[in-house]
């Protein structure tokens, strides 16, 4: 598989940092753009380069963030069809939240059990305990 050059590299990464520090401060919309900008930095299809799972994913946690569901959702089944998508379990996590919100619960307990499977209860310690608690009337965990 060929390789961002360097130069791509530095772009996209200021990109995402510049997002990162807009998702820390709520500006989710703002946020967006730069890894919207960041994602046609890289040669299409995007599913097929590394760092796609990463824009997918913080895509879709900005969708989720603003409680675009739908279009959360969107984005993160396109980062699990990047390298590296499949078994992340902040994609499984974010991509079952958005299946519960969209009512598709059993898709949802899905992607929740790969999420904890994948990292723990750990990883639901800082979300809505409504997540959990449905993943616990699903598997015995």
């Amino acid at each position: 598989m060929p390789e961002l050059s360097d130069k791509t590299w530095a772009k996209i990464d200021a990109l995402c940092l510049r997002g990162n520090e807009l998702m820390d401060q709520g500006k989710f919309s703002t946020a967006l753009d730069r890894y919207s900008a960041a994602l046609k930095l890289i040669p299409p299809p995007a599913t097929n380069w590394e760092a796609g799972v990463f824009l997918y994913s913080s895509m879709g946690d900005a969708y989720f963030n603003s409680e675009e569901f739908a279009h959360a959702a969107e984005c993160l089944e396109l980062a699990v069809q990047c390298p590296g998508g499949v078994g992340n379990p902040f994609v499984h996590l974010r991509l079952g939240q958005c299946r519960l919100e969209l009512g598709k619960s059993d898709a949802a307990a899905d992607e929740l059990m790969r999420a904890f499977m994948g990292a723990g209860q750990e990883i639901f310690d800082d979300e809505d305990p409504k997540y959990f608690k449905f993943l616990k009337t699903r598997a015995e965990i």
